[in-house]
C-alpha cells in the first residue's frame, strides 16, 4: 500500500504533474493539416525577398560589375549559370533529405515536401547547362564537351527526372514515395563528384572562383552580386516550392474532411 500510495506524489511530498501529451512543435507542422496555412504565411515573404535580392544582385552584376580583362562582357553569364549551378546541387541534397525523412518516420509531408523541390532543381539544373552552353561556345569554340563536371551536372538533371517520372509513374502513394526516396538518397553520391570534378580530374572547366580555403579570387563588386543573385534565387526557389507544396497537399489529402471544410469556408 506504501508504494502505492507513493505514486503520484513528487520527492517533495507533492502531486507530481502530469505528463503533457502535447505532440512537439515537429510533429505538429508535419500534418499536413496544420503546415498548410503556416505554408501560405510563408510565401510573400520568401517572394519579396527573391524579387529583392535576385533585381539587386542582377543589376550589380550586369551595370555595377567591371568588365572581365580576359572575357569581356561574356563572362556576366556567371550570374546566372553559377548560382543556378550551385542551387541545383543545394536543392538537390535538400530533396533527398526531406525524402530520407519521410522513408525513414514515415511522415507524409516530407515526401511532399520532396515532390515539390524536384522540378525547381531541374530547371536550376537546366539552366546550368543551358548558359554554360551558351558561354561555352565563344570561350572553348563548342557548345559541349564530355567534361567530368558537364557530364556529372547532366547526370544530375536526368536524376531529378527521373525522380519526378519514377512518382508519376506509379499510381501507391506510398510505393512512390519509397522508391523516389531511394532514388533521391543513392543519386546523392553525384552530388560531390559534381563539385570535386574539377580538382580530380583534368577537366576542361575552370575551377572554382570561390573557396573556403583561399577565399575569392573575384573582385568584391562581383562577388557580391554573385552571392545576393544567389539568396534571391534561393529565395525563388523556395516560395514556388512552397506553392507547390500546398497544391499537393490539397491533392493528397482531398478526401480528408479538414480540406472539405477549406473548400466550404472558400465557397
Amino acid at each position: 500500500m506504501k508504494d502505492i500510495a507513493a505514486v503520484g506524489t513528487t520527492a517533495s511530498g507533492g502531486a507530481a504533474a502530469p505528463r503533457s501529451s502535447r505532440p512537439s512543435l515537429w510533429w505538429t507542422y508535419a500534418s499536413p493539416q496544420h503546415a498548410y496555412p503556416l505554408i501560405g504565411r510563408l510565401v510573400p515573404w520568401f517572394l519579396a525577398a527573391a524579387v529583392l535580392l535576385t533585381t539587386l544582385g542582377l543589376y550589380i552584376g550586369f551595370f555595377l560589375a567591371p568588365t572581365d580583362h580576359q572575357q569581356g562582357d561574356a563572362y556576366r553569364i556567371i550570374y546566372v549559370h553559377v548560382p543556378s549551378a550551385w542551387l541545383s546541387m543545394l536543392i538537390y541534397v535538400v530533396m533527398a533529405f526531406w525524402a530520407g525523412l519521410g522513408l525513414i518516420l514515415n511522415t507524409r509531408l516530407s515526401s511532399m515536401m520532396a515532390q515539390a523541390l524536384a522540378p525547381t532543381g531541374a530547371l536550376f539544373a537546366f539552366l546550368a547547362l543551358w548558359t554554360g552552353a551558351l558561354w561555352g561556345r565563344p570561350t572553348w569554340g563548342t557548345w559541349w564537351v564530355w567534361d567530368a563536371r558537364l557530364t556529372s551536372m547532366l547526370i544530375l538533371l536526368f536524376l531529378y527526372i527521373g525522380f519526378m517520372a519514377l512518382q508519376s509513374a506509379i499510381d501507391d502513394r506510398r510505393r512512390a514515395d519509397k522508391a523516389g526516396a531511394v532514388l533521391a538518397l543513392v543519386g546523392v553520391v553525384n552530388v560531390p563528384i559534381i563539385y570535386f570534378s574539377v580538382q580530380w580530374w583534368n577537366t576542361l572547366h575552370q575551377g572554382s572562383s570561390i573557396s573556403l580555403k583561399t577565399g575569392s579570387s573575384m573582385a568584391a563588386v562581383m562577388l557580391a552580386g554573385m552571392l545576393i543573385t544567389t539568396l534571391g534565387l534561393w529565395a525563388y526557389a523556395i516560395t514556388v516550392a512552397l506553392v507547390r507544396l500546398r497544391s499537393i497537399v490539397l491533392d493528397r489529402e482531398r478526401h480528408a474532411d479538414w480540406v472539405g471544410q477549406l473548400k466550404e469556408v472558400r465557397a
